[in-house]
């Protein structure tokens, strides 16, 4: 376990830097249906990476490596295409989904923005920040792993407020440190892209987790 952990906290590391990255450019506000925003994971620094299906309105772009301060400048970006977009559309419902990193993203500006912000849900979707129970906690919450990416990005919880959330973790040690495939299944077998990603599956209203293919409100 420990191994597991030091080995992940050193590809964590490898992969950390600073990036620019120039978000998509916004398109003009359509205030019918549902505002679909989502952020990528590692390495999708415009959000456009080729797993994303379905009706997406918006894709966050942030320099998308795991690094607190670049997650940082995830949560802002998307904080700030969200309230640009509330502001032009008042009375759309919001969706925001992020991936790994940028489910952590997601996770941070849910539970730094519950209480300003209404008719919006969140899907996180293998996110490193998800707290135990069942399972693990997510990698960002090991000790071995918190002290090298940094806040916002490490720790767990699950505060929320009082938006809807949904939190999705199938065998992946990103999201449960002691998932049973370990880091072969996160290196080799592909276990951390094991979910579906078309945006259209996951409702306005969406909550609860489901984890290893149980449903758990």
């Amino acid at each position: 376990m420990r191994k597991t952990a030091a080995m992940l906290a050193g590809l964590l590391l490898a992969a950390g830097g600073t990036y620019l990255v120039a978000a998509p450019a916004a398109q003009a506000a359509d205030c019918g249906g549902t505002y679909t925003i989502v952020v990528g994971g590692t390495g999708d620094n415009d959000s456009n990476a080729p797993y994303w299906q379905g009706n997406i309105s918006q894709r966050v772009g942030y320099p998308a490596q795991p690094i607190g301060y670049n997650a940082r400048q995830g949560v802002n970006e998307l904080n700030r295409l969200i309230r640009d977009h509330r502001n032009a559309c008042p009375d759309q419902h919001v969706k925001a989904i992020g991936f790994s990193l940028g489910s952590a993203v997601v996770h941070t500006w849910v539970t730094e923005n519950w209480q300003t912000i209404d008719n919006v849900n969140a899907v996180l979707i293998a996110d490193p920040k998800r707290a135990a129970g069942p399972g693990n906690a997510g990698a960002a919450a090991h000790p071995l792993v918190a002290p090298v990416v940094g806040a916002p990005l490490a720790g767990a919880d699950n505060f929320f407020g009082d938006i809807p959330t949904l939190t999705l973790c199938t065998d992946d040690i990103i999201c449960n440190i002691d998932a049973s495939s370990g880091l072969p299944g996160y290196l080799w077998e592909g276990k951390h892209g094991n979910y579906n990603f078309n945006v259209d599956v996951y409702s306005d209203d969406a909550r609860g987790q489901w984890f290893n293919g149980v449903y758990i409100p």
